[in-house]
């Protein structure tokens, strides 16, 4: 079975470099579309999903804005299942400050530059080892500002509101962008931070497994 995944904000397919599927699964990677002005996430989401190939089952795998991005998608199409990483099933599920950023329209206001730079990364993101941290930054370097800044204001404009099931969400409980005190997981991982899929990858992958083989 193909299973689709999708990245993060600022993200691409590296970000999964230490995610390992069962025997009988393929990761096929959504990579990231140019977006169009104003673009809701909802419509971002209809044109990614012209790329997956609904002759047969799939499932989908989404990290943080990619899981937001999973979850207007699994309202397209009928996906074996949907699965959430440190993500968002909802807007209900953000924290007051992302709140407070849409009030302010600070993704309008603010520059992309300080997005990019090594302490805010160190501050949201919490990379556990130099490894993660460099994977990371390369990742940031590497990004589209005009992207950046289209995500950031789809997603503080985002109104979902429905879950969509089935689904599972697997959060860390040190998350410090989307806070776990906000979100309702299916499955924690203890000490978990924003990037787990890089720096707790084996506990990450012991989940997929455990969830892909009981479909």
């Amino acid at each position: 079975m193909k299973i689709y995944f999708i990245s993060g904000l600022a993200a691409d397919r590296r970000i999964f470099k230490n995610i390992q599927l069962p025997d009988g699964f393929e990761i096929v990677h959504l990579d990231y579309i140019k977006e169009i002005k104003n673009e809701s996430l909802e419509s971002y989401a209809r044109r990614l999903a012209e790329k997956i190939d609904i002759s047969e089952n799939f499932a989908i795998v989404g990290l943080s804005m990619g899981g937001m991005i999973a979850s207007e998608i699994s309202k397209i199409h009928k996906p074996v299942i949907t699965i959430l990483i440190s993500s968002a099933s909802t807007c209900n599920q953000f924290p007051r400050r992302f709140k407070l950023a849409y009030y302010l329209r600070l993704y309008k206001i603010l520059p992309v530059h300080l997005f990019k730079s090594a302490s805010i990364i160190k501050r949201l993101f919490s990379p556990e080892s130099k490894a993660d941290k460099e994977v990371l930054l390369q990742l940031i370097r590497d990004s589209d500002p005009a992207f950046i800044r289209w995500a950031l204001g789809a997603i503080l404009q985002w109104k979902n509101e429905q879950i969509t099931e089935p689904m599972w969400h697997i959060h860390g409980s040190k998350d410090e962008i989307l806070p776990i005190k906000n979100t309702k997981p299916t499955h924690v991982i203890s000490k978990g931070t924003h990037l787990m899929v890089l720096s707790r990858a084996d506990e990450v992958n012991k989940l997929l497994k455990e969830m892909l083989l009981s479909l």
